[in-house]
């Protein structure tokens, strides 16, 4: 089974969802049978290389208000995220463009499938949200990537070309296709769309459901009907004469 996340790298409720998601699936009997494709999304393309200044003041110029209601959001999302096992420093993040690291991301996908690019997914949030590092940064970029294992040279490649822009691009139009206008935007096997970081109990059920949909279970039948013959069975320690 397949479950499609679109995320940004700069979005706080896609790293808790990330978490979500996957404690759903440590307690699912078949999680081995799961693969996690991530996608792009972009929350705000317009952002620059290099950043200029903090999210807060993003935020603030975005949404109004002063810096104590800015700090006040921030922190209660930054609670909410230590109770997934984060610290978040959301006070120093810099409001910055994603691009780069999506494309990245697209880049161990295509040379090392799902978990390759599981790894950096996680690299990239961490580095974001608990180092708070500029992760426009290509030396940052770069550290990161040899970190999860990707080949450097490629690393360099990608980076200094516009190569998989074009299938950010394709993720971010998938998205909007399915009617998703934010993130963190998740399809279970094709079959169940789930919006925001819902609690784990709803990714539970949803990831549940598809399998069960998918791997119907069989329904044995007992006896013969209304005869009530028994039919024999054979097993490793003999075979059964009906009586």
């Amino acid at each position: 089974m397949r479950i499609d996340v679109w995320s940004d790298i700069a979005c706080p409720w896609c790293y808790i969802g990330k978490r979500r998601l996957e404690s759903a699936l440590e307690a699912f009997e078949h999680a081995d049978d799961v693969e996690v494709v991530w996608h792009s999304f972009e929350l705000d393309p317009s952002a620059p290389v290099p950043p200029v200044e903090r999210s807060s003041v993003s935020l603030a110029r975005k949404y109004g208000g002063g810096p104590e209601q800015i700090s006040q959001m921030q922190q209660r999302v930054s609670e909410l995220a230590a109770q997934e096992g984060l610290d978040y420093r959301l006070e120093e993040t810099l409001h910055l463009n994603t691009r780069d690291g999506h494309r990245l991301l697209h880049l161990a996908l295509d040379t090392g499938g799902p978990a390759l690019q599981d790894r950096l997914k996680e690299s990239l949030l961490d580095a974001y949200f608990v180092q708070a590092l500029d992760v426009t940064d290509r030396e940052v970029l770069g550290r990161l990537a040899g970190g999860v294992g990707l080949d450097a040279a490629a690393v360099d490649r990608v980076l200094g070309s516009d190569e998989y822009d074009d299938a950010v691009s394709a993720d971010v139009r998938q998205a909007r296709a399915y009617g998703a206008n934010g993130v963190p935007f998740f399809v279970v096997d094709g079959r169940y769309g789930i919006s925001g970081a819902q609690p784990t109990e709803v990714f539970a059920g949803a990831i549940e459901q598809a399998w069960g949909e998918s791997h119907p279970a069989l329904t044995t039948v007992a006896g013969a009907g209304d005869t009530g013959a028994d039919g024999g069975v054979c097993g490793p320690d003999g075979c059964e004469v009906p009586g």
